[in-house]
């Protein structure tokens, strides 16, 4: 069963930090400011966000100045969101970008008159350090500005190691060309891509410019697919509308900011303009294509009472709308917020390589000096051990540990969206993994939920109409689907209905109330009237007036059309689907059927609390429990199973309990909801497998002086491109 939610009291503060160079990075800003009592914080490398929440009753004190302080005195960059982000991120991409070409441009002469003797002109070592100076110093900065940042707080982190790497390897070789005969006019020296040079005199100036350059160029692509894996979610945002027209009441019609739309106004929506609120039609016949929003291709025919989505597009008439949410209420905000949660948080396996990047550091510069050491007592070469012991500081560089997991939640969670589904936190990955169990309730998730009146069956002494007359009155107090059929099947038949009083709604039982004087009551038929009725495949109540039977009403809700295929989807992955439903017995057998459902996994005649019980039953059995549904009444199902998704069309209780939320009502989507969390969920795993398996595989070769620095920077900085690259290809999921 996963953990419980945050407490809704907490204050969520949501900050862009900056200044992080690895995952390390945001492990510290993360343990300082956990540090602070009531504060639960969550620092995404990735994302570049931190995500904060505050109990108020522990530490009302405790304000967005106090957090940002606190980064500050860590050492980095913090403020509240802005629209000026995406351009800070741009000019950060930029500065990299122009790092990168100085160390190229520079790097490469250096490497080629290092590695082929041929190229070795008389004072050719003078000339790379002239080269190599600008690359090791400027375009290094970033590399040992944060090496500072992390002495100052007694840390150490990835950085850390490349920065030593290089001002080592910058060092040692101005101090040959000085005090040596490397410094001589007219010194060659052979190719050093392996450490079994047998050269007497070695300058390591490749390390110091071409290292920094494999290490910005991954740095440079690396942030380049972390903007690719946003753009899901910036996309997203780009479609809320700026400007809107609003009709007011006096007549008079005006454009304002869509930021200043009120519940209640009416606006215009033209032909081709996207719609600036989420709201009810009020005139106008259109087609409005909702598809960036939840992945339905097909445009939706709406008319005076339909409900339409902020930010679909408006396809042919002229729509007037009224406002029926506005600003962060809307579903585009909505979704943003899980998308951007979903992405800002951690799954277990990420916590754990934070632990392993916590103490990875350290535990390699201890080996890189024993390295070093190590290799003066065996060989009493000290080029030789130098050149092993930087290797590997450079080649242990982490930097695909910590981008392993971030980057399959950007872009698997963003391509969710891009789908309709949205994936509420990382945490939903591994829930995902070991479902075994689908639990579809019946009602609204499998069927239309657009029930119709298809038989009546009045007792002697009433007609048809004052059976449906009277039910209709009294239903006409709920929002059932039930009551919504039998009140506009009352209205249709019968006109005006009587106003209802004293109504009581018990869900899973029934309703009463007064109607005309008399106690009305609706409830699920017993054994004698649904017999009576003679429709088997149909849900029958009973009406009463006064205790007394006045007949029955027989109605019928049809699967949608994508059940069956949901069905068999679900089957195909290996998971075993139960329907639940509080129907009757012999519907809900119909429906299996109709399903292709197995009679022994029908749970029907199910009380609200009794779907609570079914799941807790399942997990019990040791089954790994996924609950698909839409009604309020399912909420503490969908709450209590391992893994809940709720159709976006149901109750937003249904909707706050799941964890998953399909944004189309369609069935179908619930197999695809499961595969792709467990693509992402693999394309996680396999990423900290290659990290792990990099680092485990390449610092012994390191340490047994089979690399060369220049192949560790090389093969450190292919790591995480590898990482990101792996992580991109859930942009092609379908």
């Amino acid at each position: 069963m996963r953990q419980a939610s945050t407490s809704p009291d907490h204050q969520r503060v949501e900050l862009a930090v900056g200044g992080m160079t690895c995952a390390a990075c945001a492990a510290r800003i993360e343990r300082r400011l956990n540090r602070i009592d009531g504060v639960s914080a969550n620092v995404n490398y990735a994302t570049e966000r931190a995500m904060i929440r505050v109990d108020p009753a522990v530490c009302a004190d405790v304000g967005v100045d106090r957090l940002i302080e606190t980064i500050v005195d860590v050492g980095y960059t913090a403020a509240l969101p802005s629209v000026d982000d995406a351009v800070e991120v741009e000019h950060r991409v930029a500065d990299l970008r122009r790092r990168l070409v100085v160390a190229v441009v520079l790097g490469l002469p250096v490497l080629v008159l290092s590695m082929l003797p041929v190229t070795q002109f008389a004072g050719w070592q003078w000339v790379a350090l002239g080269l190599t100076l600008p690359v090791a110093t400027w375009s290094a900065w970033p590399l040992h500005r944060a090496m500072v940042l992390n002495l100052r707080h007694r840390q150490a982190t990835m950085d850390t190691l490349v920065s030593v790497g290089v001002i080592a390897a910058l060092s040692w070789s101005v101090w040959a060309l000085l005090a040596t005969d490397a410094g001589s006019i007219g010194m060659t020296m052979e190719m050093s891509m392996d450490m079994g040079s047998s050269s007497t005199h070695h300058v390591y100036l490749e390390v110091a410019s071409t290292v920094v350059a494999f290490i910005l160029a991954g740095r440079f692509f690396e942030a380049r697919s972390k903007r690719r894996a946003g753009d899901a979610l910036r996309s997203m945002l780009d479609l809320a509308v700026v400007d809107v027209t609003v009709r007011r009441p006096d007549g008079a019609v005006e454009t304002v900011s869509a930021d200043a739309l009120d519940v209640g106004d009416h606006f215009e929506v033209r032909p081709g303009e996207r719609v600036a609120a989420d709201g009810r039609v009020v005139s106008g016949v259109s087609a409005v294509d909702e598809s960036l929003l939840t992945g339905e291709s097909m445009p939706v025919e709406v008319g005076p009472g339909s409900m339409v989505i902020g930010a679909s597009v408006n396809s042919t008439g002229l729509l007037v709308v009224e406002a029926t949410s506005v600003g962060a209420q809307t579903r585009l905000a909505h979704m943003a917020r899980l998308v951007n949660d979903a992405q800002s948080g951690k799954a277990a396996v990420q916590r754990l390589a934070d632990r392993v990047s916590a103490v990875f550091v350290p535990i390699v510069i201890a080996l890189s000096i024993a390295t070093t050491i190590g290799w003066l007592l065996l060989d009493g070469s000290s080029e030789q051990a130098f050149a092993a012991g930087v290797a590997v500081l450079i080649i242990a560089c982490p930097c695909a540990l910590g981008l392993a997991t971030p980057t399959a939640l950007l872009v698997g969670t963003g391509r969710g969206a891009q789908l309709g589904i949205l994936i509420r936190g990382p945490e939903v990955l591994e829930s995902t993994r070991m479902v075994d169990t689908v639990v579809f309730d019946k009602t609204g998730t499998l069927t239309t939920g657009q029930m119709q009146v298809v038989g009546i069956a009045a007792q002697p002494g009433h007609s048809d109409d004052d059976v449906l007359g009277a039910a209709g009155a009294l239903e006409s107090a709920s929002r059932h689907p039930i009551a919504h059929a039998i009140t506009s099947a009352a209205r249709e038949r019968c006109g005006d209905l009587a106003m209802p009083s004293a109504v009581v709604d018990q869900p899973g039982i029934g309703i009463r109330g007064h109607v005309d004087g008399s106690l009305i009551e609706i409830s699920t038929a017993d054994g004698d009237a649904a017999s009576s009725a003679g429709a088997t495949a149909a849900t029958i109540v009973a009406v009463r007036s006064n205790g007394v039977l006045m007949g029955t009403i027989a109605l019928s809700d049809e699967p949608r059309p994508s059940s069956s295929a949901a069905v068999a989807a679900a089957r195909a992955m290996g998971l075993r689907p139960v329907l639940l439903t509080g129907d009757r017995r012999n519907v809900a057998d119909a429906m299996a059927v109709r399903l292709g459902i197995d009679p022994d996994d029908v749970i029907a005649e199910v009380l609200p609390d009794g779907k609570l019980a079914t799941v807790r039953s399942l997990q019990a059995q040791g089954r790994t429990v996924a609950m698909v549904g839409d009604g309020v009444n399912d909420a503490a199902a969908l709450a209590a199973a391992d893994l809940g998704i709720a159709m976006a069309s149901g109750s937003d209780v249904a909707i706050q309990a799941s964890d998953v939320t399909l944004m189309r009502s369609d069935p179908l989507m619930v197999s695809d909801a499961i595969r792709l969390a467990r693509r992402t969920l693999a394309t996680i795993k396999a990423n900290l497998i290659w990290a792990f398996g990099y680092n485990v595989a390449a610092i012994p070769l390191a340490m047994s002086g089979r690399l060369s620095p220049v192949i560790a920077g090389a093969a450190m900085a292919f790591s995480s491109v590898f990482v990101v690259t792996n992580s991109l290809r859930l942009r092609r999921f379908v």
